[in-house]
């Protein structure tokens, strides 16, 4: 088999609009398994709320997750690598949020930290509960006892629009990217989902030509241009797809499997 690591986005590549994983896609990914094929889930969010997926596919090996802030190990929850930042540069970037009535959420490896949990508006626990994660209230920086990889917010499309414009004039030390239409991400400057699929590949003696990712947002195209072959699927926004090496059917039309028949089996 021509590539031997497949990177797989989650929302809107893997999973359909209803966040469902199809017997068509995991009937794919358990074939290119047998034939000697790795799959790794690269997804923006935590490694606590994706390695279900992994578990639901039968797979161990690894997930990169919050964008390529963290590596893990599905099988022991190892912490392979992480890009670590500064928590205290984010604080104007939370008083922007607190002013203008912005969800923001800040995340460890495995862990999830809001302004205040007890008190959550019904939009943000339903996201939560959507995303199957359970968010502790904010700590001082201090005590912080593990590396913060990730800042989220958020928010109405228009909203984030104006903040992301706003941040834009601002003096950049993070990795700011659109992650989806109400979200934004905030990581280290060097952590993005290529890098980690490259650190990845190299750690397993996977040579770029055999890597072969699939997703279907900006926070995507890092490793669709890595990647010796990049898929968007075809809900992808222009600029994905223009990214990308090859196009294959929507995340509703198991674009996933038809990626995986073409170019792996």
């Amino acid at each position: 088999m021509k590539y031997k690591l497949i990177a797989l986005d989650v929302d809107g590549t893997l999973l359909n609009d209803d966040h469902k994983l199809s017997d068509e896609n995991k009937e794919a990914i358990a074939e290119v398994t047998r034939r000697g094929g790795q799959v790794v889930l690269c997804t923006g969010r935590s490694p606590q709320n994706s390695i279900p997926f992994m578990e639901e596919l039968g797979l161990s090996g690894y997930v990169i997750g919050h964008n390529g802030g963290a590596t893990v190990s599905v099988s022991d929850r190892k912490v392979l690598d992480q890009y670590g930042m500064d928590g205290r540069g984010l604080d104007p970037y939370i008083e922007y949020c607190r002013k203008h009535d912005i969800h923001f959420d800040v995340s460890t490896a495995f862990e999830m930290y809001v302004d205040n949990a007890e008190n959550l508006t019904k939009e943000a626990n339903y996201m939560y509960e959507h995303f199957r994660i359970l968010p502790a209230s904010l700590p001082a920086w201090e005590e912080f006892g593990e590396p913060i990889v990730k800042f989220t917010v958020f928010t109405k499309s228009a909203v984030l629009d104006e903040a992301m414009r706003e941040w834009g004039t601002w003096t950049q030390q993070y990795n700011m990217l659109r992650s989806g239409e109400f979200f934004a991400d905030f990581m280290h400057h060097e952590a993005s989902k290529g890098n980690a699929l490259k650190k990845l590949a190299a750690q397993l003696g996977i040579a770029q030509e055999e890597v072969m990712a699939v997703g279907n947002y900006y926070n995507d195209i890092s490793m669709l241009t890595y990647a010796g072959l990049g898929v968007a699927v075809d809900n992808s926004p222009l600029e994905v797809k223009a990214a990308a090496d090859a196009i294959t059917g929507t995340n509703n039309e198991h674009g996933v499997r038809d990626a995986l028949v073409k170019y792996c089996l």
